[in-house]
């Protein structure tokens, strides 16, 4: 397929494993790379990138799936509206088998009768809202920075059309600040600093904000960022481009993905954003913590389209599944197969944690490409 093939090239895979190989033994040092996207993470499972890699050169995942670091407490706001007599809420697919507390899951409330529906787009939402102007619609809004544009779009459009009963439930949160909590938060009782030297970057994310974020964490933290796109050779090719960087005692954004991304990204989509929303203090992420500056919510002049003002929603911390390692596997000091639910108790039909519901999920790709044992992702 023309400009898919070209990036799946067994031969060029040989040539940049090859390349990655002598960079590395010129380094003469171990590298530790984190791949801060879902989509890195299930490209770099797919395609055996490990297998291709020397042992100096360790990829470990990070927090990159949006559905995986929503903590329990969210999905139990999303379940008490689902809850509420009149009320439509309408969801992506993943978050709807994310589980709650109590056992309780999207899916669940809706086999026990609550009006939950999968949508495909926030479009969907509105439209759902238009023909059901006596019911309460709410969409439950989830994603990184890709995905933020669409929503803010959507409540301007509310406005616009005078849809009083639709409201979105906002759980957008965003990249550089989590990479940066990365390398500042303080290590967890019990665990082990991860060493991280370099960040394979996201790339639909950068498409919308382009490089020019990213540029603090590689000044201040020494820690060079290269922006991949999604296909394997993107992946090794960044891979590449990092330990030059390092070999050469270099720390900058370079964008790899530049058919794709620039240095300032959409500035249209931007200012959507920018318009409709604005950044909260702090924000509670699965495995991380709260994280300060990392997520959106919708600015007051927009608080009539606030499920959480609407709904007089209270953000609670609530734990974990008990034994399910999705938080240490977001910081990336554990691995899928360090859990003992994994592919065990917890398989993608009956899913413990996020990290095996969602398709972008480091468990579900473990799981889904066959690497339930042996190096892994991160061994």
């Amino acid at each position: 397929m023309k400009y898919i093939d070209e990036f799946r090239d067994p031969a060029l895979a040989r040539g940049l494993a090859a390349a990655i190989a002598d960079a590395a033994a010129a380094g003469a040092r171990d590298y530790r790379l984190m791949e801060f996207c879902g989509g890195h993470t299930h490209a770099i499972a797919r395609y055996g990138i490990p297998d291709l890699l020397p042992p100096t050169v360790r990829m470990i995942h990070g927090p990159g799936c949006p559905v995986c670091v929503l903590p329990v407490g969210r999905i139990d706001g999303a379940i008490a509206i689902a809850r509420t007599p009149g009320t439509i809420l309408c969801s992506y697919g993943d978050t709807l088998r994310v589980p709650g507390s109590n056992g309780a899951s999207l899916f669940r409330v809706k086999a026990d009768g609550a009006d939950v529906r999968m949508v495909y787009s926030v479009q969907d939402a509105l439209a759902i809202a238009a023909a059901h102007p006596t019911r309460e619609v709410v969409f439950f809004a989830i994603g990184f920075e890709t995905t933020t544009p669409p929503t803010a779009h959507a409540v301007l459009e509310a406005r616009r059309r005078g849809l009083t009963n639709f409201s979105v439930f906002c759980n957008h949160v965003l990249t550089p600040p989590a990479i940066r909590h990365m390398l500042d938060a303080p290590v967890p009782p019990g665990e082990t600093a991860v060493r991280l030297d370099g960040f394979v970057g996201p790339a639909h994310v950068s498409t919308v904000i382009g490089s020019r974020p990213y540029e603090p964490v590689a000044a201040r933290d020494g820690r060079p960022v290269v922006i991949a796109g999604f296909e394997p050779l993107d992946v090794m090719h960044a891979i590449l481009m990092l330990i030059r960087q390092l070999n050469a005692g270099e720390s900058r954004v370079e964008v790899q993905f530049s058919r794709a991304v620039t240095r300032d990204g959409n500035r249209k989509a931007q200012v959507l954003v920018e318009t409709v929303m604005e950044v909260r203090r702090t924000f509670a992420w699965r495995g991380l913590g709260s994280v300060p500056d990392s997520a959106l919510k919708l600015k007051s002049t927009y608080h009539e389209f606030d499920a959480e003002t609407r709904f007089a929603l209270a953000d609670v911390e609530v734990a974990n599944v008990r034994g399910c390692l999705c938080g240490p596997i977001l910081r990336g000091v554990a691995t899928p197969s360090d859990c003992r639910l994994f592919a065990t108790a917890c398989t993608p039909e009956t899913p413990m944690g996020a990290c095996m519901v969602s398709s972008e999920g480091a468990c579900a790709a473990h799981y889904s490409y066959g690497r339930v044992r042996g190096r892994g992702l991160a061994a």
